[in-house]
């Protein structure tokens, strides 16, 4: 018979293509050896929420009643845990948390599970979620932060990141993988993807150094979690 596994939600749609590569991964991080061994999955992909950069810019509505509102639909649908594939979502990540009865997974607990020793890190974003320090004030520790440059930011980082977007991902590597091979190369300990489009478009092998996706981060984590949940198996 077959075990009741705890069902996973993603709060997804931020953007759509990021969505669909958070759940590949999350596939890929499962143990299994047949379709049951996988875990339920309610994807709620709702583009329409408000774009989280302009909202932390101060030129756009305010995403967390959104944000709610799609998180409520997969705990009404039985989800145990939730992921969100958006890092500068998750500027709205403690309201939100605060407001459910399910757990909220963090992608910056995930990438700093990863981190390991490394002490100077390259970390890649959209301008809100460099901005906003999301990940050094969540992670803390000694660790020096080191980020794209303005120009880099405008000329390349954000079009790519809105390449991604319209599904033009050629484009995209030829604008964030300049910038992702000169962070690699100044002396870091590891590169952080920490915008779920920009994974798409950069691979480790672009990079001399680690190169931490905080998608695959996200999903293993999220697997981690939902094993726990289950008792540790899958089957």
């Amino acid at each position: 018979m077959t075990q009741q596994l705890p069902r996973i939600g993603v709060l997804g749609g931020m953007g759509p293509l990021a969505t669909a590569d958070f759940f590949a991964k999350l596939v890929a991080a499962t143990p299994a050896a047949r379709d049951q061994d996988h875990f339920p999955v309610s994807i709620d992909s709702t583009p329409q929420i408000p774009d989280r950069v302009a909202a932390m810019e101060g030129r756009g509505e305010d995403p967390l009643p959104a944000l709610l509102a799609a998180a409520r639909r997969l705990v009404d649908a039985g989800c145990a845990l939730i992921a969100m594939p958006c890092n500068t979502a998750h500027l709205w990540h403690d309201p939100l948390a605060a407001a459910l009865p399910v757990p909220v997974l963090h992608i910056a607990d995930a990438v700093a599970a990863q981190l390991g020793a490394a002490r100077t890190v390259a970390l890649m974003g959209t301008t809100a979620t460099l901005r906003s320090r999301l990940y050094p004030q969540r992670i803390g520790g000694t660790r020096e932060w080191i980020q794209p440059t303005e120009r880099e930011m405008v000329e390349a980082v954000m079009p790519g990141v809105a390449e991604v977007k319209r599904y033009r991902v050629d484009e995209a590597r030829a604008l964030i993988v300049p910038v992702a091979r000169r962070l690699a190369a100044s002396g870091v300990d590891a590169l952080v993807l920490g915008c779920t489009e920009i994974p798409i478009a950069v691979r480790q092998d672009d990079c001399a150094v680690p190169v931490i996706d905080a998608t695959r981060a996200l999903a293993e984590a999220t697997i981690a979690a939902a094993r726990r949940l289950a008792g540790g198996a899958t089957s």
